[in-house]
């Protein structure tokens, strides 16, 4: 078979570039993420085809059977995965990039002798299983396989630093020696520091840990095109890198907190992982036909979606609500926090699947100086991004993180499932001021109520 040029082949990385570009570019806005998805599996399909037409092969059978086997399991996972694990997928999906990377750095030792490609493959080996092994980590929290609590214990940050100084020097030796068993102990030690960097951090953090891995992926990936002398795979992981990090430090900063403060906040007591003990303090609450004449007689209501709607999969009636408010004259609009739910965009994805509109989406700076203007506030399974903890009570696991001003409304009503504390596991002292009244039960199943209720007024 006749081989591309080097020409055409060129032309059509470009391409692909271009292509993971502008995906990135359409998947900052709900509008255009669908598209933007597109255009980045066109992207990666080209590269792929590239690879096949422009490099002589070994092994083509075994290439195409990893693929097939690959795709086999990826695809009906992707398309069966609940919106609420999510999360859960992308970490497996990025401690597999990492993984794969280390993987072929591993491959290529001992194939050059220039200390910048050694330089390269050992950066890859310890970045990429620290990856894989974080993001196993990270899986198993999200996915309750292990406690989402911070796993500390003494000596903790001295056996860190150990396992991370030997990983180093492993690295300098893989560079002046080209040694596979040095390396395989690199990336035994890489895989060691993954797994001790990831356990201390706790409830919410868990999503930016995420973040920050796939982060790290892209850097792996990045190296290992330089290992492998491929410019595409320089310019994927370079994007993926650069995008992980500005993700890491939006979410860090919603948050309130330092990206440090959230890897070793367990260290001083500060994560976000606290009591999961239910309040049995007294509170206001309310029947669906109570909240349906609050709802049915305001002229404007705000809705604050979070991780509990998601889980009821409630955001189909929560849109039959919106309209049968909306039908009786009545002003909707959603409040999103940049970190509601198990990720960035969470609500945004969850709300779009309703063909709720794009623009009753109000982001947290957009939507803080309204609540005082609204008669209701509808607090559908979120918790700790609006507690008030979050700006009067220095010390809270969340002082400091900007929340939705739902305490400015007149009236503020929670639908939760019980008393327990939000991911933060402290109380929420909204729960407990004259102007709020809770709904218990089942997100889903509430809000049903409601819209019966109100349908019937």
């Amino acid at each position: 078979m006749m081989l591309l040029s080097p020409t055409w082949t060129a032309i059509l990385y470009l391409a692909a570039a271009v292509c993971f570009i502008l995906a990135l570019k359409g998947l900052s806005s709900p509008k255009t993420a669908r598209r933007g998805n597109l255009i980045g599996a066109a992207g990666a399909l080209v590269a792929v085809v590239t690879v096949f037409l422009s490099v002589k092969l070994d092994n083509i059978p075994w290439i195409i059977a990893a693929i097939a086997v690959g795709s086999a399991i990826a695809a009906p996972v992707a398309r069966r995965v609940q919106m609420t694990q999510m999360p859960q997928l992308v970490a497996l999906f990025n401690g597999v990039g990492g993984g794969a990377a280390a993987l072929v750095a591993l491959l290529e030792l001992g194939h050059s002798d220039d200390p910048w490609v050694r330089l390269a493959i050992a950066f890859t080996l310890l970045v990429g299983s620290v990856s894989f092994a974080g993001s196993m980590v990270t899986f198993a929290k999200l996915q309750e396989l292990m406690t989402t609590r911070p796993v500390v214990f003494p000596g903790l940050p001295i056996i860190m630093a150990a396992v991370l100084l030997a990983a180093i020097a492993a690295s300098v030796a893989v560079i002046f020696t080209s040694a596979i068993w040095i390396a395989v102990v690199l990336i035994v030690l890489g895989l060691a520091t993954g797994v001790l960097l990831v356990l201390p951090v706790g409830g919410a953090d868990v999503p930016i840990v995420i973040s920050l891995l796939n982060a790290f992926t892209g850097l792996a990936v990045a190296a290992s095109g330089l290992v492998l002398g491929n410019v595409l795979l320089v310019v994927a992981g370079t994007l993926v890198g650069a995008s992980g990090t500005i993700l890491t430090r939006a979410m860090a900063s919603a948050m309130g907190r330092s990206v440090a403060g959230i890897l070793f906040g367990a260290f001083r007591g500060g994560s976000t992982a606290g009591s999961t003990v239910a309040s049995d303090r007294p509170v206001r609450s309310s029947s669906a036909e109570d909240v349906a004449v609050l709802l049915g007689y305001a002229q404007r209501v705000i809705i604050v979606p979070g991780y509990g709607l998601a889980v009821a999969q409630g955001q189909h009636t929560i849109a039959e609500l919106q309209a049968a408010l909306e039908a009786r004259g009545i002003e909707v609009i959603f409040a999103i926090h940049p970190v509601a739910g198990r990720m960035p965009g969470h609500m945004n994805v969850l709300l779009a699947e309703a063909n709720i509109p794009y623009e009753a989406l109000k982001e947290m700076s957009e939507v803080n100086r309204e609540f005082k203007t609204a008669d209701v506030a509808l607090v559908v399974g979120a918790n700790d991004v609006v507690n008030p903890a979050a700006k009067t009570t220095p010390g809270s696991p969340i002082y400091g993180m900007p929340i939705l001003e739902v305490d400015a409304a007149r009236q503020v009503v929670f639908l939760k499932r019980s008393m327990r504390p939000g991911f933060a596991g402290i109380e929420n002292e909204l729960l407990f001021e004259p102007q709020t009244t809770l709904l218990f039960g089942d997100a889903k199943d509430s809000l049903g109520k409601v819209l019966t209720a109100v349908k019937a007024l």
